[in-house]
């Protein structure tokens, strides 16, 4: 087996290889032989990966002198197996809605290590999050508390909850759409406009609220951690006001997630258990500056433990070549699977499902899917492309089947896992 250039290993998952015949693997199998027998499109995930992010994220923990936890960001992509994987590792999950808190609880993840995140929690929803003893509620705005309150006492229960504030931290180095820490945002308790303080108000003189901690996402895909920085350091001069006012200490606090991976061999690289060491020391200043104790810390990954761990296949179809302007290349999925290009101008590359000894040609690699916006690689170069050819896109692990829809009827693709040689199915 050959292994890749540096380059491409940013982009691929930690067991891929290529053997004599220049054809690819994950896990031990032949990505063709998973294509042929489970058909096309399909997602591959590399359990390997997965695991091995895992770690590299305790590894940078263990540096935090208080107790500190990890819980996944669901929304990245959610299954039963996944979570279970997860459990096994130790994980929590984080929760947006009831179908994801649904699969959890089905999934066996215990009640005390969900957290519900959302900025829109329904009665419905919350109801079920009570019924299941979610660990933790994460609270999104004023409306939300006082119904959580109210749903709460009259079920005889108390809802433990993180405040999420909004720190007024904006990352420059994401899409727009992605960026949650900016004042103007519909997430979170703004510190500025005196919503965070209220709400701490609130929590003190409410029997059915357990004030635990404090809570920050400002955003998602980000290298440029400065800006987390700042955002731990202003929740901890919040911190240390509410104590002030109110008595309030947090024994529990999250920075979120966020951390941003390469999609490109390009695209820059983050070091986990630097990023993660960092993001701890960083606590663990603002504490002693502000002489509060040590918060058991959590973090709150997502696409950065699944994305790179994840394969998409797909089929050529048409061909179709424009002298002098373009070839398109159309496979057989596109945006219903993933609308990531679509909707955030994201970058991928594609690679040949087997390395033949056919020249290399620049093609357009798109979707067939009725819109025009329906591309997947703008720029890619691919062997003389083939009806028939299998063709790999890789970190399509998060916020690809995470946001796929049954555009133009579609089917969703089947999904497996690789370990060791070992083929799990995880979707039909």
């Amino acid at each position: 087996m050959r292994e890749f250039d540096t380059e491409l290993v940013r982009v691929l998952p930690d067991t891929a290889r290529m053997d004599a015949n220049g054809q690819l693997s994950v896990g031990g199998r032949p990505l063709a032989e998973l294509a042929s027998e489970f058909g096309t499109p399909l997602y591959v995930y590399d359990v390997a990966t997965i695991r091995a992010a895992c770690a590299a994220f305790r590894r940078g923990l263990a540096q935090y002198a208080g107790e500190a936890s990890l819980i996944y960001a669901a929304k990245a992509y959610a299954s039963v197996a996944l979570f279970q994987l997860l459990a096994q590792e130790g994980l929590g999950i984080d929760c947006v809605s009831d179908g994801e808190l649904f699969m959890a609880h089905y999934a066996g993840v215990p009640g005390e290590r969900l957290v519900f995140h959302g900025n829109n929690k329904l009665e419905s929803e919350l109801e079920f999050a009570l019924r299941i003893g979610v660990g933790r509620f994460v609270i999104d705005n004023l409306d939300e508390m006082e119904l959580l309150a109210a749903m709460a006492t009259r079920e005889g229960k108390t809802a433990s909850v993180w405040l999420r504030l909004n720190p007024g931290v904006e990352p420059h180095d994401t899409h727009a759409y992605r960026r949650t820490g900016q004042l103007d945002s519909k997430f979170g308790l703004p510190i500025e406009t005196g919503d965070a303080e209220r709400a701490v108000s609130f929590c003190q003189s409410c029997s059915a609220l357990r004030l635990l901690g404090y809570h920050l996402h400002i955003g998602s895909q980000i290298f440029d951690l400065a800006p987390y920085r700042e955002a731990i350091e202003r929740a901890f001069v919040f911190a240390a006001r509410m104590r002030d006012r109110y008595g309030v200490v947090p024994r529990e606090f999250s920075p979120g997630g966020g951390l941003g991976v390469p999609y490109t061999p390009d695209d820059p690289v983050l070091d986990l258990t630097q990023a993660a060491a960092m993001l701890a020391e960083w606590v663990q200043a603002a504490a002693r500056t502000w002489d509060l104790p040590l918060p058991r810390l959590f973090l709150e990954p997502g696409r950065s433990l699944v994305a790179r761990a994840g394969l998409a296949l797909y089929r050529v179809g048409t061909v179709k070549r424009i002298p002098g302007v373009r070839t398109y290349v159309a496979v057989d999925g596109g945006m219903a699977d993933n609308i990531r290009p679509a909707l955030y101008g994201a970058r991928y590359v594609v690679l040949p499902g087997t390395f033949t000894e056919r020249s290399a040609e620049q093609v357009t690699v798109v979707g067939k899917y009725c819109e025009s916006g329906d591309v997947l690689v703008w720029e890619a170069w691919l062997p003389t492309p083939q009806r028939g050819d299998l063709v790999v896109v890789p970190v399509a692990g998060a916020y690809c089947l995470a946001m796929a829809s049954n555009y133009n009827l579609a089917l969703r693709p089947a999904v497996v896992a690789v370990e060791d040689g070992r083929v799990m199915l995880w979707q039909r």
